[in-house]
């Protein structure tokens, strides 16, 4: 049980719980002891397998959208973004702006890279 634990990456007394509840198949041996087969330990220590962007970047939140509004001022622009039923505004520069051609109507890509996402519960 303490390898199978281990390998799945939860504690002993976890497995327990599972073995009565069902959700994890164990053997006995002569002694009586829950033994894990290596078959549940591949099935419970699959990661998930995560979505892949189709980019070299580590971003994994991305949204399509259309440019719907640009706004420049002074050396910041105010970019307001329609990514399907999502509304997004990004703060850039007016040379990137420029560089990368954002006008009304033109298609991008929104990628959110962040270190903290603030969630506010709905009414």
């Amino acid at each position: 049980m303490g390898d199978a634990a281990v390998a799945i990456g939860v504690s002993v007394d976890t497995l327990r719980r599972w073995d009565r509840a069902g959700k994890l198949r164990t053997e006995r041996d002569e002694r009586n002891r829950r033994l894990v087969p290596a078959s549940e330990v591949e099935r419970l220590a699959a990661a998930p397998e995560r979505h892949r962007t189709g980019t070299r970047s580590s971003a994994r939140n991305r949204l399509e959208g259309v440019v719907r509004s640009v706004e420049v001022g002074g050396v910041m622009a105010l970019v307001e973004i329609e990514a399907g039923p999502f509304m997004l505004t990004s703060a850039v520069t007016r040379d990137s702006v420029r560089e990368l051609g954002l006008a009304e109507g033109v298609r991008v890509t929104a990628v959110v890279k962040a270190t903290s996402v603030i969630l506010e519960r709905g009414t």
